[in-house]
């Protein structure tokens, strides 16, 4: 992963801790949020696109009207 062993990773990941310690809860917390935002959103697009193909496939489906 762009080189780094697992020493400097254990280092970065230390320096972190001792950087953002005291915010990293409230960090993960906002973050947690903004992925369950994100999937509500993608949810949203897949049923949208779901009901779209369904009135499709009903509208082909339905028997051709006969003039009278």
């Amino acid at each position: 992963m762009f080189g780094l062993g697992t020493t400097e990773l254990i280092i970065v990941a230390v320096i972190v801790l001792l950087l953002f310690g005291s915010r990293l809860p409230s960090v993960m917390r906002s973050l947690g949020r903004g992925v369950v935002e994100f999937k509500k959103g993608i949810q949203g697009i897949e049923d949208d696109m779901d009901t779209a193909a369904k009135a499709k496939i009903e509208k082909k489906e339905e028997p051709p009207k006969e003039a009278t």
